[in-house]
């Protein structure tokens, strides 16, 4: 492979528990009522603007700085780190001379404390975001390809959801589950049908490090 593509909540820290608790306590406050986690969750694909739009159209301007107020206050107490061994397999891999990019739904507002918090700001060779207008990740992943001259059999896609399975294998990418956060579910990872499956970044190391040669 001549690059990697990482997802990010769920895959590179466990964000997503996070996520929710700065929707609820943006969200909750302008509406008067109680915000379950589903009710959040169904909104996700577009970036955390999408969110806000769907659940507080009325209030966009002020509920969007409020999750990014809350979501940065909350993040190192919830989300202090990425996981164990992510840092050194990014580097790892670029070391060997491979691209490193990140294709997330999540937007540059709440990605860019997320990558200060992790120490991860120039870890990666492009990252792209996801999009208000709704899920954007083939897209996303279409440029990483046209910025560097990738092929798509080139490239591989690292994601925590089903969903990043299907949308690797429909643009023509191999797909690496990544089912190490306690949100994943590994029957549907499985179902999905990745390349490999991985329920530690440790193993996903080794057997990129054994396929590499490294």
């Amino acid at each position: 492979m001549k690059a990697y593509l990482f997802d990010l909540d769920g895959t590179v820290g466990e964000t997503l528990p996070l996520c929710i608790a700065a929707f609820q306590a943006a969200i909750e406050p302008l509406v008067g009522r109680k915000v379950s986690a589903g009710e959040i969750a169904g909104t996700f694909g577009p970036s955390e603007e999408g969110t806000i739009m769907a659940l507080v159209p009325q209030h966009f301007d002020e509920g969007l700085s409020a999750y990014v107020a809350h979501y940065t206050r909350l993040h190192p107490e919830m989300c202090p780190r990425p996981f164990a061994g992510i840092p050194q397999l990014i580097g790892q891999l670029r070391g060997a001379g491979k691209i490193v990019a990140m294709v997330t739904g999540k937007g540059p507002l709440s990605g860019a404390v997320t990558f200060r918090q992790f120490g991860l700001e120039s870890a990666f060779d492009e990252v792209v975001y996801g999009i208000p207008e709704g899920p954007s990740k083939p897209q996303g992943i279409a440029r990483v390809l046209e910025r560097f001259a990738l092929a798509p059999q080139d490239a591989v896609y690292i994601g925590d959801m089903p969903g990043d399975v299907t949308i690797a294998h429909a643009q023509g990418l191999k797909a690496y589950a990544a089912a190490w956060a306690d949100s994943a579910d590994l029957q549907a990872l499985k179902a999905a049908g990745p390349e490999a499956l991985f329920t530690s970044v440790a193993d996903c190391a080794r057997y990129i490090a054994q396929q590499e040669g490294l």
